[in-house]
């Protein structure tokens, strides 16, 4: 038998009952690159030496048939499914690549979470600032509805610096409950809660291959913040919880050989707490970091990397695929769904957005050391006020300090109250809700200032959840880039009304879109004349 290395290949020929389309421009061409799920063809006219494209060709290796044209190359099926890691799909029970990010407040409903997984997709509950009471009620209807029928879902735990016992008490809650999925956020370190909530359950299966029970999905926008996740967890927290009966010795051990989780979600520029991280650089540093821990550690299992913040069009959600991410994650976008726990003024007033129509304003539950969140400055006054607090609380150290002037503005337009009646409500809220931090401020009018300044920044968003028709200029509404670039491409469509903007079709049409755009990407790259703005992806009714 004759030897075939190095033979060349064989020149592929193939004829169609369509004529070629050789421009985006053409008339043909929309049908086209829309059937992404059908192979295409791209040939080469041997007379004007374009490049076109044809769907349904009989391709054969005779020269001399009638109509033959010279095969270029041939491009699959390409499905919105496929655009991710299929790995992760796998080892979630998932159809889509896509995760619903969980947002604080409940504004990440159990109906929301509901939909997403009905959709073939991955919602997190939206538990902080929720009592222990409720969360667990909250995951209790979603556990009436999902688990039966086997579909994922996933919770949130915050890091909660003033409230630790309360983060620990969630984590004990979602282990007794079963919640097998946990999207942590805004940690800077290890705690032993992750931990024990990470560890616990691993066992080994007969064929030595370690199982995990709990999967965390570790919300990251900062490399030094990464690589705390992606390698095992350090002995002195595992031992110590070992001592403390959380661990046993075994789920020690084989914590011992395994990263903290395989899911990490890079967060770019967000709405609420955020870093203002730019995409690109922050996505490829940790990478960078990902791929050196798997390389010194030999985890059997890869560590996937999910992309957050501004996708809120098919464009965004197509380049965080090429950029290598395994799945994307919405959340600005969400918040103006019907299934959103946000208020329907609130959502009115999100579906007006811009892409600069966001700013940053002092954090309320991290105020006292500098944090940002961004939040919608379009419609109400929340963010010039909030800034208002923040230089009054650098600028002075007490309520007292403040000028009479700058004490009866904030009194008048920003609290409706003394700032005595205020500091008031605040000492009764504290004496039972959390009497450390009223410990703490007894003796210090900065502690006491920033409190009293807490009790509007923790307010105003609620203020937003609940609709409070008396306080809509005082809305705090956490959003990003995202939503004014959704509002913009669903412009004219079935998707711009509030009504019709439910999860499930947003998801599916951010996937869609997305598996448009990386054909059209596919088409260029072969050589296909791509004119610029030939296409544009507009929302439909999918399935």
């Amino acid at each position: 038998m004759a030897s075939t290395e190095n033979a060349p290949l064989e020149q592929l020929y193939c004829a169609s009952t369509a004529d070629p389309v050789f421009s985006s421009t053409s008339k043909d061409f929309p049908p086209l690159l829309e059937d992404i799920r059908s192979p295409l063809v791209l040939i080469l006219d041997p007379k004007t030496q374009r490049i076109g494209i044809i769907r349904d060709s009989n391709i054969h290796t005779n020269p001399d048939s009638k109509d033959a044209l010279p095969v270029q190359g041939i491009l699959p099926p390409l499905y919105p499914e496929w655009l991710g890691d299929r790995g992760f799909l796998e080892t979630h029970g998932l159809r889509f690549p896509y995760v619903g990010g969980e947002m604080a407040l409940g504004i990440s409903t159990p109906v929301m979470v509901i939909a997403l997984a009905k959709a073939g997709m991955l919602g997190f509950l939206g538990t902080a600032g929720l009592s222990l009471d409720e969360v667990e009620r909250q995951c209790r209807e979603i556990q009436r509805v999902l688990d039966p029928e086997g579909l994922p879902w996933g919770v949130n735990l915050i890091h909660s610096p003033q409230e630790l016992q309360q983060e620990t008490a969630l984590a004990e809650l979602f282990i007794e409950l079963g919640i097998t999925r946990v999207s942590v956020s805004a940690f800077m370190n290890l705690t032993p809660t992750v931990v024990h909530y990470a560890c616990k359950g691993l066992t080994r299966a007969p064929d030595g291959t370690i199982i995990r029970k709990n999967r965390i999905f570790a919300k990251i926008s900062r490399p030094e913040m990464a690589k705390h996740f992606i390698v095992p967890p350090p002995t002195n927290l595992l031992e110590a919880l070992v001592a403390e009966n959380r661990l046993t010795r075994e789920e020690a051990e084989l914590a011992a050989q395994l990263p903290v989780c395989q899911d990490i979600t890079v967060e770019s520029d967000s709405g609420g707490h955020t870093d203002f991280r730019p995409m690109a650089p922050l996505f490829s540093a940790i990478t960078e970091l990902r791929d050196r821990s798997v390389s010194e550690h030999g985890f059997p299992h890869p560590i996937r990397l999910g992309l957050a913040g501004g996708l809120g069009t098919p464009q965004a959600v197509a380049a965080a695929f090429a950029m290598g991410a395994a799945y994307v994650l919405v959340g600005s976008v969400h918040q103006s769904a019907v299934e959103s726990g946000l208020s329907e003024p609130a959502r009115a007033l999100l579906t007006e957005a811009r892409i600069a129509d966001m700013a940053a304003t002092p954090a309320g539950d991290m105020l006292e050391v500098g944090a940002k969140v961004q939040v919608l400055k379009r419609g109400v006054f929340f963010a010039s006020r909030a800034k208002l607090l923040g230089k009054l609380y650098q600028g002075y150290e007490g309520l007292d300090k403040i000028p009479a002037k700058d004490k009866a503005n904030l009194e008048k337009k920003i609290f409706h109250a003394s700032l005595d009646d205020v500091w008031k409500q605040t000492q009764a809220y504290l004496a039972e809700h959390d009497p450390k931090q009223l410990s703490l401020a007894k003796d210090s009018p900065r502690k006491q200032m920033a409190l009293v300044f807490r009790w509007y920044l923790g307010k105003s968003s609620r203020w937003a959840v609940d609709g409070e028709a008396q306080r809509r200029l005082d809305y705090q509404i956490w959003t990003g880039p995202a939503i004014g670039a959704f509002n913009d491409w669903v412009k004219g469509s079935f998707l711009a009304p509030l009504a019709n903007r439910h999860v499930a079709q947003i998801g599916r049409n951010l996937m869609e879109g997305a598996a448009v755009i990386t054909r059209t990407q596919q088409l260029r790259a072969a050589g296909f004349p791509m004119q610029p703005g030939a296409y544009r992806f507009r929302p439909r009714q999918l399935r």
